[in-house]
Formats: C-alpha cells, structure tokens, sequence
C-alpha cells in the first residue's frame, strides 16, 4: 500500500508541498469546470469539441488526471457562459498553477502513471490516515527496509540501479514528514507487518528502533493491532484516507491494486471508510502501548 509499487475522485516540506498542490489545483478545477458543464446542460461530447478534443478528454481533465491548457479553459468557460473577468480569472489562475511539475517527475522511469496521482494528494493532504498489514507504511520505511520490499516485490530480476532509484523515490517521500506545514500522520500497523521479515534481522530490527524513534514526531500517531485483537473490521485489507485543507476538496480513499489504483470520494464511500479507522483505534494498542511492543519484538532497550 502507497508503496510505489482507475480513480473516480469528481502543505508538506519545501520542495514538495508546492509541486504537490498542483495535483490538487488540478482536481480543484476539473470538478468546478464539470459542476458548469452539468449546469449548462452541455454533454462531455459537446464540450470535447470546441476544444478540438474528445470527450474521454473530457473526462481525464473532470477528474484531474490531465495537466490544462490556458487557451483550453478560456474556451470551456465561454461555452458554460462564465464572461465575466471576476468569475474566469481564479479559474484560469488554477489552470495556470497546475501545469507545475511535481518532484516526483523526475522519477518518472520507476514510478509508475496510476501511482504519480497518489504521490501528489499524498503530499497536499493535511492529514494521511493509513491501515498497513502486509508491510511498513512507504513514509516509515528505512532505506535498508525499503530496499528489501522493493526488490521482493519484484516478478523479475531489474538493474541494481533502478532498485536504487525506487529506494530514493520513497525516502524523498518521507521529507513530506518534516518541515513546519507537516501533515498529520496516523498510521495504524497490523502486527503481521512487524513480524513478517523483509531482509535480515538486522534490517527488521533497524526498522523497528525507526518506528519507535518516528512514533515520537508530534506530528506521527503509530498504533499496531496485536493479534491477540483476532479479526477485526478492517477485513478488506489495506487502505489511506487522506484529508485536505481546501474545503472544496473531499475526502479521498486510496485502494492499491497491482496494477492499478482506485480513489474513493463519494461520502457514503469515504465514511465507511472512516469508520473502520476508528474500530481499528478502538482496538489498537495505544501509542505508548504500541511503542513498548515494538521494543519487544525488536528486543530493544
């Protein structure tokens, strides 16, 4: 889960949070521009072509997926009837502002399409709340740990340099935990992502003594669901929800597929959702609980 490895969605460090915002910016204006299409009683097909586009176009630029043209915008606007300068100058600005390239473009050869979309709500959010069974969180990883999952999860032998480059992907993700305007990390580990070993004990342990260290980060809730919790809510396995500070902006879940991902935001959806986190609270050790049962089977001091 968010670990590198379809959607229907309608501030962190320096160097990320602004290349970030342009995913969001970008999400932000295709739900308003579909919002005045709808309200115009224009169709996609309609509205594709007076851009010289078509409606799947359409559809990618409604739901985000697709940087903006200025020329394209100004278009759309005219054809919704927006004339007037005080209500298209925000929107073209938005346009404008999200044709900024996010950092994780320049690892463009090892991310994968579907997972670019994550990295930049990832790193716009204000609060990351995630359930993890298989393995650690991708923005607790240690480089050594890290190592050992991308190259497990492998389904076949890759350049030691591109396992490399999949490493330093996830540790410049991490810095989206540091800074003033971090977000706010709740992080919820079932115990089988604590005992099932990626690399030597050597790794597991350093793995360990890190989530004790980040535990104590203000801005980091660690919580681990011992199995002695038996089943439990979450029976679905894995998910993030990510929460933003625009207001117009909903919710979104994030489910990790193979080869894909999925991105739910309708409310119904979302609380859920919401709902299993706060089950998976409920019985979860607490954070001082959870700190101490990390020593344990890290067999630290």
């Amino acid at each position: 889960m968010a670990a590198e490895p379809a959607q229907n969605v309608s501030g962190g460090a320096k160097g990320v949070g602004s290349s970030s915002g342009s995913m969001v910016r970008r999400i932000l204006l295709g739900s308003q521009l579909r919002r005045l299409r709808e309200a115009r009683g224009v169709t996609r097909e309609a509205a594709g072509y007076s851009i010289r586009a078509s409606e799947s176009k359409i559809s990618r630029m409604e739901l985000g997926r697709v940087s903006f043209k200025a020329r394209d915008v100004e278009d759309l606007l005219t054809l919704y009837g927006v004339t007037d300068d005080s209500e298209r100058e925000p929107l073209l600005a938005l346009a404008r502002d999200s044709s900024i390239a996010g950092w994780w473009h320049n690892y463009s050869d090892v991310l994968p399409g579907w997972f670019q979309t994550y990295v930049g709500l990832e790193g716009a959010a204000s609060h990351i709340c995630t359930y993890e069974v298989q393995f650690v969180h991708g923005l607790l990883q240690t480089g050594d740990y890290a190592h050992a999952v991308v190259t497990a999860g492998m389904r076949a032998p890759i350049p030691d340099e591109e396992i490399e480059r999949r490493v330093a992907l996830r540790l410049e993700r991490q810095k989206l935990l540091l800074g003033e305007s971090a977000p706010q990390l709740l992080c919820i580990l079932d115990e089988a992502a604590l005992r099932r070993p990626f690399g030597s004990a050597e790794v597991m342990a350093g793995q360990l003594a890190h989530l004790v260290e980040l535990s104590e980060r203000p801005n980091v809730t660690l919580q681990v669901v011992p199995f002695e919790s038996g089943g439990h809510a979450a029976e679905s396995g894995a998910f993030t929800l990510l929460r933003f500070p625009e207001s117009d902006l909903s919710d979104i879940v994030y489910l990790e597929q193979l080869t894909s991902a999925l991105y739910l935001d309708k409310r119904d959806d979302v609380g859920q959702y919401d709902k299993v986190l706060e089950r998976l609270e409920a019985i979860a050790l607490t954070p001082e609980q959870t700190r101490d049962h990390l020593r344990k089977i890290g067999q630290l001091r």
